[in-house]
């Protein structure tokens, strides 16, 4: 199986992800100055600086040592390349390492979590920053010297080198996490070494991609290539299903899998949108019966999402194969899909989920992949979707989990755990929705939580399960905070769900951030 994506202007960010949890934070950050990043591993930075011509590179943070036989191996050329270059955290450590200085493991010098910067210089990298702000730290290792030609730019109580400069090599490095929200002017940070220090082009509008998105699109599959794609109905799978059918026309056939886990109406809505306004060729395969039956007894969480991925898998390629013609593959993959789910260079990134439209799919399926928004975030394919004039409601809907309601259902999956548990589902979109507070939310969902409780319901007693409400705020999934609605919209969910839907004695609210937690519970 072969891969193809569309590559950003030049003249954007390089990064090196040297395992960051949250290196695609950094990327977001970039892009949000209007500025094109891209990600690569540290053993193809130098090719990639090559084929990209970037005006800068930031080196990510990362869980190793940089002393270590078998840390990330990155070539020290990317140094002589003639462009500005930022070190964070780990690649602050690295930086200092291939220029004469010193890492060390920091002992009593290490730093988790916020702690105040006191700036001593406050030019380039730091201008406009506050003197005494919040950072957040996250190391266990430390530059115990620097190299020549760095100067400090800032410190904090066991950090002194928590800034650094070599302004004649355009060399700068940052011991926290400026891509995170903890750190106060860490936007401010990195919109001053990308515009001020680097001066890249503002020339990232995913909005103004879709011309150059249908060309690649057209380029790869040719004039008489045809093109099979998985519908979920979701927002990525609706954008890749709209542009790759306005670049190629009946040549594409898009295949949507009732899976049984769908919520309530997203079938019907998938046949309206698609095969009656669109007029894609859509075939519909109620496949409901096959995924429950293979998910009967499985209780792991990651377990469930192979098996769904691998009957998806299957359901999809048997449906595949009765397109002769269709040599080609499209999904709808995004970048946090290609980033939470594989390693980025063999490992020192921990693997959170299962996704089943990047690790799932068998290498024998034999047909090349079209992924015309593999490169782009979630919030840049909405732009690019609102651009092709896909409806609002469409666009600016919650992610909705591949496996779909299986991750939100606690335990073995049932048909009579879905019944309740997309009815719940149902009250809690209609009342956001009906107040206008979708708006300021990311995920609003309801959870099947098999705990039996004690309840009085008609003045008898009863003992059924827990529904547990997620609501949430997020940029990317990557990290979230959880949300309270107005007490009237929340005692009207409550009240509906107790009354409307059978099987729940009980409506609790999760309170809980990511990290710790995740937003779904499987």
């Amino acid at each position: 199986m072969s891969n193809s994506q569309t590559s950003g202007p030049s003249g954007g960010v390089l990064i090196v992800d040297f395992g960051a949890q949250y290196c695609q934070l950094i990327a977001r950050r970039v892009r949000e100055l209007g500025v094109y990043s891209r990600i690569t591993v540290p053993e193809r930075a130098l090719f990639t600086f090559e084929h990209m011509r970037p005006a800068a590179v930031i080196l990510s943070g990362g869980p190793r040592s940089v002393y270590e036989h078998d840390a990330p191996a990155l070539d020290p050329a990317i140094l002589h390349k003639g462009v500005p270059v930022l070190g964070i955290c780990y690649g602050l450590q690295w930086l200092a390492q291939h220029t004469g200085g010193l890492v060390t493991p920091a002992q009593s010098g290490a730093e988790y979590g916020r702690t105040e910067l006191a700036v001593l210089d406050g030019q380039d990298l730091l201008a406009g920053c506050r003197p005494n702000g919040t950072v957040w730290m996250s190391h266990g290792d430390k530059v115990a010297k620097l190299g020549p030609g760095f100067t400090v730019l800032a410190q904090s109580e066991p950090c002194p080198f928590a800034v650094v400069a070599d302004r004649s090599r355009g060399f700068f490095g940052l011991q926290f996490h400026p891509e995170v929200a903890h750190t106060e002017d860490g936007g401010l940070m990195l919109k001053n070494f990308v515009l001020g220090v680097a001066r890249c082009r503002t020339d990232w509008n995913p909005g103004n991609l879709v011309e150059s998105k249908i060309a690649a699109v057209r380029e790869l599959v040719g004039s008489t290539g045809e093109v099979v794609l998985g519908l979920s109905g979701g927002v990525d799978s609706s954008v890749a299903a709209v542009l790759i059918h306005r670049a190629i026309g009946q040549r594409l056939h898009c295949v949507f899998v009732d899976n049984g886990l769908l919520r309530q109406g997203e079938r019907e809505g998938v046949e309206a949108l698609f095969r009656d306004h669109y007029h894609m060729d859509l075939e519909v395969v109620d496949a409901s019966e096959r995924f429950l039956g293979e998910l009967r007894g499985v209780v792991d969480p990651e377990q469930k999402r192979k098996i769904i991925g691998r009957v998806f898998v299957e359901v999809f390629r048997e449906k595949a194969a009765q397109k002769r013609n269709a040599k080609f593959l499209g999904q709808g993959t995004l970048y946090p899909d290609v980033i939470e789910s594989v390693a980025a260079h063999g490992g020192a990134t921990s693997t959170i989920k299962s996704h089943h439209n990047v690790g799932g799919l068998p290498k024998d399926l034999d047909l090349v992949l079209v992924e015309p928004l593999r490169d782009l975030f979630k919030d840049e394919v909405r732009a690019l979707g609102r651009e092709l004039g896909l409806p609002s409601a469409l666009v600016d809907r919650q992610p909705f989990p591949g496996p779909g309601l299986a991750v939100r259902c606690l335990g073995e999956v049932t048909r009579e755990k879905l019944t309740p548990l997309r009815a719940a589902d149902r009250i809690v979109r209609e009342e956001v929705e009906a107040n206008g507070l979708q708006r300021g939310l990311w995920q609003y969902f309801a959870v099947y939580v098999p705990q039996k409780s004690v309840g009085v319901k008609g003045d008898a007693r009863v003992y059924e399960d827990v529904c547990v409400l997620r609501l949430v705020s997020s940029q990317d999934a990557m990290t979230a905070d959880w949300e309270l609605l107005p007490l009237p919209v929340l005692k009207r969910i409550s009240s509906r769900i107790l009354n409307e839907v059978k099987g729940f004695a009980r409506v609790c609210l999760d309170i809980s951030s990511k990290p710790p937690a995740t937003i779904e519970w499987e």
